[in-house]
C-alpha cells in the first residue's frame, strides 16, 4: 500500500493538536481565580514549586516546570517587582541564582489554598481516567526528555 501523506496531514489525525487544545482549555480554568491575586497561569506554577520548597536556584525552577531561562527570567524578574520573592547570588558559586519567597509570596499560598480543587472540580472526568490521563501524559514527558537528552 503507498502512503498517503493527505491522511497524516489532517488536523483530526495531529496527536499534537488536542494535547495543545487540552492544555490551553484546562489552563483557560485557572484564569477567574488567578486574576483577583495578580497571577498568571505561569507565575501561579513558579509558586507551586516554591511553596513546595523555598529556595531554590533557576536551573531547579526550569527544570521543574520545563520552561528554559530565557522564559523563566522575565517572569521572575516581574515577581520580584511585586515584592513575592528574593533572588541573590549563590556564595558557593555566583553563576548560580538562588530564588526565596518573600513574607508576602509565602502569605499568598494562603489565598491561593483553594484554587487546585475549585479547577479540578470544572475538569469532566471520572476520577480513574484523570489518573490515566496524568499516568500518560506525565510518560510522554518523560518519554520526550530522554529523547531530547539522547539528540544531545
Amino acid at each position: 500500500m503507498e502512503y498517503d501523506y493527505r491522511e497524516t496531514m489532517k488536523l483530526s489525525n495531529q496527536l499534537c493538536f488536542p494535547l495543545y487544545a487540552a492544555a490551553r482549555s484546562v489552563v483557560s480554568l485557572y484564569t477567574p481565580y488567578l486574576k483577583p491575586l495578580g497571577l498568571t497561569y505561569t507565575q501561579y506554577i513558579v509558586f507551586l514549586v516554591l511553596w513546595e520548597k523555598d529556595e531554590v536556584t533557576v536551573g531547579e525552577i526550569c527544570d521543574r516546570l520545563m520552561l528554559d531561562n530565557g522564559t523563566l527570567s522575565p517572569l521572575l524578574k516581574k515577581m520580584q517587582q511585586n515584592g513575592f520573592i528574593e533572588k541573590r547570588r549563590s556564595s558557593k558559586d555566583d553563576r548560580v541564582v538562588l530564588v526565596t519567597l518573600t513574607e508576602k509570596g509565602r502569605s499568598l499560598q494562603e489565598q491561593a489554598k483553594d484554587i487546585p480543587v475549585k479547577v479540578g472540580g470544572c475538569i469532566d472526568l471520572p476520577p480513574e481516567k484523570a489518573q490515566a490521563l496524568y499516568t500518560l501524559l506525565y510518560e510522554l514527558l518523560k518519554n520526550q526528555k530522554n529523547r531530547k537528552t539522547d539528540l544531545s
